[in-house]
C-alpha cells in the first residue's frame, strides 16, 4: 500500500462496502469532495450528515474512489449513472445483475464498463483502491483506458485557497502577462506563429518547457479521431505526452501545485 495521498480540487465518486454481518454484501455509491469526512458521516448516521440508505447499517468501509473529474456536475452525473446503469442511455445495453451475482461485484462490472464509454473514457480519471482485501480479488475485473492510473492507499482531499485569494492570484498572473506583452515578451503561438492573448494561451505542464499555443491550435494539432476534445496531446516542443484534462485544469487554475509525476499520460511513463 502507498502512503496517504493528498489531492487538491477533489471531486470523487466512491464505493462503500457494508461490514455489518446483518447487511453483509451491501454497497453504496456516493459523491464527495472529502472522502475521509464523508465516511465518518456515513458511519455516524443520517442525523450527522450520512445518507439514509447507510444509516444504522454500519460499519461501512470505503474501498474504492474514482476521482479527477473537472467539476462537481461531472462527478454527480457519473455517480448517478453508476447507481442507475439501466436508466443511463450510455449503459442501458449492459446486462442486469444475475440473481446469484453479488451486488458489489456487479458494481465493479458496471464501473469497468463506464470507463470504456464516452464521455468518461476521455476524462483524466484515476482509480484508487483503499482496502487491499478488495483490490486483490477484483483488480483484474477492471480494465480502464491506458491513460487512467490505478493506485492504492488512503486518500485525503485538500481545499484550495479561498475563492477570493485564487481569483486575486489569477488576476495578478494575467496582469503580469499583459505587462509582459506591453514590453518585449510578446507571446507567439508555437503552432500557427500568430500572437497570443493570455485568455487564449495554454502551455506545457513541464516547468522547464517554454511551449505556448492557442487552445484551439493545440487541440487541433495532429487530430486523428474526429473528437471535439482530445484525450492527450504530445508537446511539440519537449515531446512529452500530456493529458488534455490536466492541461485545461492548469489553465483554469484548478491546480495550485502540479505534481509532475502525475500529470503526464501513462504512455510517456512506460
Amino acid at each position: 500500500m502507498e502512503e496517504s495521498h493528498i489531492i487538491e480540487h477533489f471531486f470523487g465518486v466512491y464505493l462503500l462496502y457494508c461490514e455489518n454481518p446483518k447487511y453483509a454484501g451491501r454497497n453504496y455509491i456516493g459523491y464527495t469532495v472529502n472522502p475521509v469526512q464523508r465516511l465518518k458521516r456515513h458511519n455516524a448516521g443520517k442525523q450527522f450528515g450520512g445518507a439514509w440508505k447507510t444509516s444504522n447499517k454500519g460499519p461501512w468501509k470505503m474501498v474504492l474512489v474514482v476521482h479527477g473529474f473537472p467539476n462537481a456536475t461531472s462527478a454527480l452525473r457519473f455517480e448517478w449513472a453508476w447507481q442507475h446503469p439501466q436508466m443511463s442511455r450510455r449503459l442501458r445495453t449492459l446486462p442486469k445483475k444475475k440473481s446469484k451475482q453479488k451486488t458489489f461485484a456487479y458494481s465493479i462490472f458496471v464501473l469497468s464498463a463506464m470507463l470504456q464509454v464516452g464521455p468518461w473514457c476521455r476524462l483524466p480519471l484515476s482509480l484508487r483502491w483503499l482496502d487491499p482485501k478488495f483490490f486483490t480479488e477484483l483488480l483484474s475485473t477492471i480494465s480502464p483506458p491506458i491513460h487512467m492510473p490505478i493506485s492504492y492507499g488512503e486518500i485525503q482531499s485538500q481545499k484550495l485557497n479561498n475563492y477570493k485569494n485564487l481569483k486575486n492570484n489569477k488576476s495578478d498572473n494575467q496582469n503580469l502577462e499583459f505587462q509582459q506583452q506591453e514590453t518585449s515578451d510578446i507571446f507567439m503561438c508555437y503552432i500557427c506563429y500568430l500572437s497570443l492573448s493570455p485568455a487564449d494561451k495554454v502551455d506545457c505542464l513541464k516547468s522547464d518547457c517554454d511551449f505556448v499555443a492557442h487552445l484551439i491550435c493545440f487541440a487541433d494539432e495532429h487530430e486523428t479521431d474526429n473528437m471535439i476534445l482530445p484525450i492527450e496531446r504530445s508537446c511539440p516542443s519537449c515531446k512529452t505526452n500530456l493529458l488534455w484534462g490536466n492541461i485545461i485544469r492548469k489553465k483554469i487554475g484548478c491546480y495550485l501545485h502540479l505534481d509532475e509525476k502525475n500529470i503526464y499520460s501513462s504512455n510517456d511513463s512506460e
